[in-house]
């Protein structure tokens, strides 16, 4: 019996099974299934991912009170599709832009009247504002109030017809939602048509500084050609072209002084109002405004355009990419809400001479540049 119980213990000590495990363990690599370490941990960040949008958007829900219509969540009014449409634009102004708008620079949108000048540049102040930046927006064609009536509609993904219809309790809520998303301030100021210079913009600047410590990240003008020439006093005898290139240097002068971008606009001249093709040639009163902006580009509008609510950019001038890539491309447009948006690939193949480059694809698969906001 004693023989019988030391072979036993004398098994036990040697853990045979410990050998088979070992001779296991060297066969396999401890893989489940053959797939890399990188696709491997794409799915657990898309499978946490996942878990973390259904817990945030079911304790959403569970916090809506039960006497509370709930129809609106089926329109596309929620502030991350809303925040989603106002960054994207677009890939293709990222694109020439290598990824936003430098500081110092002067920057000017040539479209003819009505086409869009203002709505794009109120979509842009409304895009840097999610961003966290501080716009001022100076306008001497339309009221503040009209630009600032712009913006709302923009930034609340609500109809201008219908923003003074818009019951108290929403308009709450929207504007809350609004200032948890960002830290950006606006202000708007307007001055008499013809009667600001830089001069004033200075002053502005520094009483903004002084008063309520405010420092824009950028300057919208709304637009070039109806500021005054800080050079030149009213009604000196001067040529259009030394007059409006002069308003160009010192407004690109004051970029430079306050380390920021400015944009501006420019109209066409009467044949460029008509040209599905605009160039540089149609710019109105001065051909020394191009020659001195850093970036131009062209909006340009048709009743087929029209029609499908969509607008042509073109690249005209470029100091920060090669201009012939994506010289030409299309961007949708809904102007009830003041707003552009991306539209699809598809739209973009009838373009002669775009020079379009199509995104490319990462490593993990994904398209890059896509609805990335248009930084500064």
């Amino acid at each position: 019996m004693s023989k019988f119980l030391k072979k036993v213990y004398g098994t036990l000590a040697d853990k045979p099974w410990e050998k088979e495990q070992i001779i296991t363990d060297n066969y396999h690599e401890g893989k489940t299934f053959d797939i890399s370490l990188q696709t491997s941990a794409v799915i657990v960040i898309f499978g946490v991912s996942t878990v973390l949008f259904t817990l945030v958007v079911t304790g959403y829900l569970y916090s809506i009170p039960v006497s509370q219509d709930t129809g609106y969540l089926l329109k596309p009014n929620l502030l991350w599709l809303n925040t989603l449409i106002l960054l994207a634009v677009t890939y293709f102004f990222n694109k020439i832009t290598r990824g936003g708008i430098p500081s110092k620079t002067l920057n000017i949108c040539l479209a003819g009247t009505g086409v869009g000048k203002t709505m794009f540049m109120t979509h842009l102040a409304s895009s840097i504002l999610l961003q966290g930046k501080n716009v001022l927006y100076i306008t001497m064609e339309m009221a503040e109030e009209r630009i600032a009536e712009r913006i709302d509609a923009n930034l609340l993904n609500v109809g201008m017809s219908d923003l003074e219809e818009l019951p108290y309790s929403m308009y709450e809520t929207k504007i809350n939602k609004l200032q948890s998303k960002t830290t950006g301030k606006l202000i708007i100021k307007e001055y008499p048509t013809a009667s600001a210079h830089t001069g004033h913009f200075k002053n502005l600047l520094s009483e903004l500084s002084m008063k309520k410590s405010f420092k824009p990240d950028i300057i919208f003008i709304d637009y070039l050609n109806i500021c005054s020439s800080a050079r030149f006093k009213p009604g000196a005898n001067v040529n259009s072209y030394t007059y409006i290139k002069s308003i160009a240097e010192v407004l690109r002068g004051l970029a430079v002084e306050n380390d920021v971008p400015i944009f501006s606009a420019t109209q066409t001249t009467r044949s460029g109002f008509v040209s599905s093709d605009v160039g540089l040639e149609d710019t109105s009163e001065s051909f020394g405004l191009p020659a001195t902006a850093d970036f131009m580009f062209a909006l340009i509008s048709s009743e087929e355009l029209e029609e499908r609510n969509q607008i042509m950019v073109k690249q005209l001038k470029n100091r920060y990419n090669d201009p012939t890539i994506n010289r030409k491309f299309i961007l949708g447009v809904d102007r009830s809400k003041m707003r552009f948006y991306d539209v699809e690939q598809s739209a973009q193949s009838d373009l002669v001479e775009s020079g379009q480059t199509l995104p490319t694809d990462n490593k993990f698969g994904k398209k890059v540049g896509q609805f990335s906001d248009f930084k500064i």
